[in-house]
């Protein structure tokens, strides 16, 4: 089991970090949906199972859209204690909170906990890494019931964007054999965020 999330984080990792720079946001977007799809297309990559990778043709994604691109104020949270987080399995991964990101949509004010996977602090590639786990009102509807992911850089300022065009869903959604963090109730959005990837049905 720990293999497989291993693998989950750096194939996801991968897909966020490609090589190319994009010039802005909905570039970004672009080439994270192209990325994703090429990642989920190849036998050596992808999460699916083998008879589902037969049959898998693309992501559904929202259309990419400048609204959910959006900047938040970040308040750091240094004297967090270390915690087990929990996942869709007895895995108890160990995260420290990092911090609070506060943003508005659609003129509501709404605020979030972003961490730190501590398993990964020891590798210099990702210690700038924010993992953003949410739910909100797609959850269950349009979008993974269980929620989805963002993965954020730790900004020098106090200010963090949020392209929720770049919001995925966790491994487990396609295949059961992994073990994916559980969004903790207070990351729950009440709003419709109708970007990122879709729900994945398997067929």
């Amino acid at each position: 089991m720990k293999k497989l999330v291993a693998v989950a984080l750096i194939a996801l990792f991968g897909i966020s970090c490609s090589n190319n720079t994009p010039a802005n946001e909905s570039e970004k977007a672009v080439l994270f949906q192209k990325n994703m799809n090429k990642e989920f297309s190849d036998s050596d990559t992808s999460p699916l199972p083998k008879d589902a990778l037969k049959k898998f043709k693309e992501l559904d994604f929202f259309p990419i859209t400048e609204d959910f691109v959006l900047e938040g104020k970040l308040v750091r949270t240094p004297d967090e204690k270390p915690f087990e987080m929990p996942t869709t399995t007895s895995r108890r991964p160990t995260y420290k909170k990092f911090g609070e990101v506060s943003f508005t949509l659609s003129g509501k004010e709404f605020k979030v906990d972003v961490f730190q996977d501590l398993t990964l602090q020891g590798k210099p590639e990702y210690a700038n890494r924010l993992f953003l786990p949410f739910t909100d009102l797609t959850s269950g509807v349009t979008t993974y019931g269980g929620g989805r992911y963002l993965d954020l850089e730790i900004p020098e300022g106090d200010t963090i964007t949020l392209n929720f065009n770049l919001a995925y869903n966790p491994y487990c959604v396609y295949n059961p054999k992994f073990s994916c963090p559980i969004p903790p109730e207070q990351n729950f959005i009440n709003a419709d965020i109708n970007a990122g990837v879709k729900d994945y049905k398997y067929e």
